[in-house]
């Protein structure tokens, strides 16, 4: 009996709040054994007011917004089932959830999921790559909804548009300061975690971290920038092209993302405690790895200014 009550205030509540989406929809949402990832897009993101619910042709676009915004994975399949760590990722990024330093530092499916069971939004025993039924992924929305109403962690709207400006403003600053340098193989860009530095093609000495002369003087360069902007934590990671084992590409990765990150506090663009690092190997390339031009792209050091001020 306590159960049957649960599930119709459950009910009751998803329909007031997807109030646009027909009743048979929602149904055939509680039938459903497993979930697609544009089935997640189109009901999480209305749920969290994203995307307008009467406008059909925005929720006919919801998933290619959320691979857009980098919500889902951008080899996700429409009809493709989502995991419960994926799931947990496109909710904590559409609720505009904010997590702990490890969400934060990593902005992953795999942290995304830990926040939400940490918040107990997901709950009892599960496992991030099992698929999910259209009444969980109702329910944890649910769930997060009451959160969110007891602790609200959106910023106001003018806040979010605030940093956003404030982050592209930086960008571009940072942009003409390199071209005015003449440093090479760089860009600037705006991303989730803040803004974010990329410097491809970098090299280092053979079979090893060490940094050889060029990289280290366009590291400088780089460095005189970042002391111009005190006040953010720093992201150093590292990425590399398809060669070698997995595993050799990820420790590479790593090595050289603290190369780069030790000789930046060594030339006080940092201390120690102010930089992260982090280091991907192959997983998450930018070019087509069959070409020489698209494996220097790949091959590359991303600096990012956090977007969480101290």
């Amino acid at each position: 009996m306590k159960k049957k009550k649960v599930l119709t205030v459950f009910l009751l509540f998803i329909y007031a709040v997807l109030n646009a989406q027909t009743a048979q929809e929602i149904q055939t949402l509680l039938q459903t054994p497993v979930v697609s990832y544009q089935q997640a897009a189109r009901f999480v993101l209305a749920a969290s007011d994203v995307i307008d619910d009467n406008d059909e042709a925005a929720r006919q676009g919801a998933m290619s917004f959320a691979v857009a915004s980098k919500w889902l994975p951008e080899n996700a399949g429409a009809d493709d089932p989502i995991s419960l760590e994926r799931l947990s990722h496109l909710i904590m990024k559409a609720f505009g959830v904010k997590g702990g330093p490890m969400y934060s530092l990593f902005n992953s499916a795999h942290y995304s999921y830990r926040e939400m069971v940490f918040k107990d939004i997901i709950q009892g025993r599960s496992d991030p790559q099992m698929k999910v039924s259209g009444y969980t992924m109702m329910f944890i929305v649910n769930r997060m909804l009451f959160y969110i109403e007891k602790n609200p962690w959106k910023l106001p709207p003018a806040a979010q548009e605030t940093g956003r400006e404030e982050d592209i403003a930086m960008a571009k600053e940072i942009n003409t300061q390199l071209e005015a340098m003449g440093v090479a193989d760089t860009n600037v860009r705006v991303t989730n975690e803040g803004v974010t530095i990329s410097v491809s093609n970098i090299q280092f000495l053979a079979n090893s971290a060490e940094l050889p002369e060029k990289e280290k003087q366009t590291l400088a360069e780089i460095a005189q920038i970042l002391k111009s902007i005190p006040g953010r934590r720093i992201l150093v990671v590292g990425h590399t092209a398809l060669a070698g084992t997995e595993r050799d590409r990820l420790r590479t990765s790593r090595d050289r993302a603290w190369a780069v990150a030790d000789y930046l506090v060594l030339l006080g663009a940092r201390r120690t405690d102010e930089i992260a690092v982090a280091g991907y190997g192959s997983d998450r390339p930018i070019a087509d790895n069959s070409t020489p031009q698209g494996m220097a792209l790949n091959r590359r050091v991303e600096i990012t200014l956090l977007g969480d001020v101290q």
